[in-house]
C-alpha cells in the first residue's frame, strides 16, 4: 500500500515582531514588513505565486510517499519537495533594488520507528541577499551576513493511509506557519525573537553546523478569532465603526480612541486574567505563548492570533480562567464594549474551556 503526503511552512515577518535599531529601517521602508499568509492554501502552485509576489520569506515544501509492504517498507521524495526562497526589495529614494535570498543544501532524513510508520524530516533555509552588518555574542563579534533562517519539517506517514506535518525545528525568527496536506494553517511559531536570532543564527549554531532549535508551536487559532484579530488591528490605525462588526455603520459617534486597543509587552509568568477578577477587557495574542488555567488546571495553551477574555465582556464582568503567559508576551487590549457582540459570543461557544473544568472553591487563586 503507498501513502504519501505533504505539508508546507510558510515563514514571514509581521509587523509587531521588529524592534530597535532594525525596525527604522522598515519604518522608512527600506524593507518592509509582510501581508499575514491565507489561513489555506489553494494549492502547490499558490506557494510559488506567493514567492513571485514577494509575500514571505522562504517556504518549506515537505512531500513525500512510501510503500508499505509486509514487514518492509520503502520510502522517497516528492519531486516538488524542498525549498522556495524568497527575494528582499529594497526601496532607496524613487528606486529600489532586488536581492536574491542565498539558499543553504537541503537536509534530509528518513526514519522508520516501527514497522508501520515511516517519518521524512526535511530541513531548508538560508539568508538574505542583503547585508546586515552587526555585532554579536560569539567569534568573530562582527558579522557582515544577514543571519541564518531555516525550518524542520516531520512529515509522519502510516501503514493506515494517515499522515501529518510537524514544525520539530526552527530558526527563532521571522513567524513560522505550517499547512497540512489539504493547505489547512494548522500550526505557527508561537514566538519570533529577533535579538536572538540576530545575536545566535549563524555557523555552528544551525543545522548545517549539527545545532537545530526546537520550535515553539503552538496551534492555529479559529476562524472567528482570525476574524477578530484583523478588525482589533483594523481598529489600532483607526479604521472606522465598531471592531468586528459586520455592518461598517455600527459604532459612529463613539469616543475617539475607544475601540484602538493598547498594545502591551509582558514577561513571562505574567498573569494576564486572574480567575473571579471583574474586568471586560478583551486581549489579542501577538507574539508568545500563554497557558489558561481554570481552577489550578491548565485547560489549554494559546499563541499568535488567539483571543482570550471575551466570555467575561458578555456576562458580569467575572473572569472565569486565568491566563498566565509562558514566554514574554505581546498584546493588543481593548474594552469588550468595543467588539461586536454577536462575534463574541461566537468565540465564547467554540473555547467553553471552563465547562470541562470541575468548579474547586480558591483553586483559581
Amino acid at each position: 500500500m503507498r501513502v504519501e503526503g505533504r505539508g508546507t511552512s510558510v515563514s514571514w515577518i509581521p509587523s509587531e515582531s521588529v524592534s530597535g535599531w532594525l525596525k527604522g529601517g522598515f519604518d522608512l521602508r527600506l524593507s518592509h514588513y509582510d501581508t499575514p499568509p491565507d489561513d489555506r492554501l489553494a494549492g502547490p502552485a499558490e506557494v510559488d505565486r506567493m514567492r513571485q509576489d514577494d509575500r514571505f520569506r522562504f517556504a518549506n515544501v515537505i512531500s513525500g510517499w512510501a510503500d508499505f509492504a509486509g514487514q518492509g517498507t520503502t520510502a522517497g521524495w516528492g519531486d516538488d519537495s524542498g525549498l522556495l526562497m524568497g527575494s528582499t526589495t529594497v526601496r532607496l529614494g524613487v528606486g529600489s533594488a532586488t536581492f536574491l535570498g542565498y539558499s543553504l543544501p537541503v537536509l534530509r532524513d528518513i526514519a522508520r520507528p516501527d514497522e508501520g510508520t515511516v517519518v521524512l524530516t526535511q530541513t531548508v533555509g538560508g539568508r538574505t541577499g542583503v547585508p546586515l552588518p552587526r555585532t554579536v555574542r560569539h567569534p568573530p563579534y562582527v558579522r557582515w551576513q544577514a543571519p541564518i533562517v531555516w525550518t524542520t519539517l516531520a512529515l509522519t506517514l502510516r501503514r493506515d493511509g494517515s499522515s501529518e506535518v510537524g514544525l520539530v525545528g526552527a530558526s527563532a525568527f521571522p513567524r513560522h506557519w505550517v499547512y497540512d496536506s489539504a493547505g489547512r494553517l494548522t500550526a505557527k511559531s508561537a514566538v519570533a525573537e529577533l535579538q536572538k536570532w540576530l545575536d545566535h543564527s549563524f555557523g555552528p549554531r544551525t543545522p548545517w553546523g549539527a545545532a537545530d532549535s526546537t520550535a515553539l508551536v503552538i496551534a492555529a487559532e479559529t476562524a472567528i478569532e482570525r476574524r477578530l484579530s484583523a478588525a482589533i488591528m483594523a481598529g489600532r490605525r483607526g479604521g472606522p465603526g465598531r471592531v468586528g462588526s459586520r455592518r461598517p455603520s455600527e459604532g459612529r459617534g463613539r469616543p475617539e480612541g475607544r475601540g484602538r486597543p493598547e498594545v502591551r509587552t509582558l514577561p513571562a509568568g505574567h498573569v494576564l486574567i486572574r480567575q473571579g477578577d471583574r474586568d471586560q477587557h478583551v486581549f489579542l495574542v501577538l507574539d508568545g505563548a500563554l497557558d489558561v488555567l481554570v481552577d489550578g488546571t491548565q485547560v489549554a495553551e494559546v499563541g499568535p492570533g488567539a483571543v482570550v477574555g471575551e466570555r467575561a465582556g458578555l456576562a458580569d464582568g467575572v473572569r472565569t480562567a486565568k491566563v498566565r503567559a509562558r514566554t514574554r508576551v505581546r498584546v493588543a487590549r481593548v474594552p469588550a464594549e468595543a467588539l461586536d457582540t454577536s462575534s463574541l459570543h461566537e468565540l465564547s461557544l467554540v473555547h467553553r474551556r471552563e465547562d470541562s473544568v470541575p468548579t474547586v472553591p480558591g483553586a483559581g487563586e
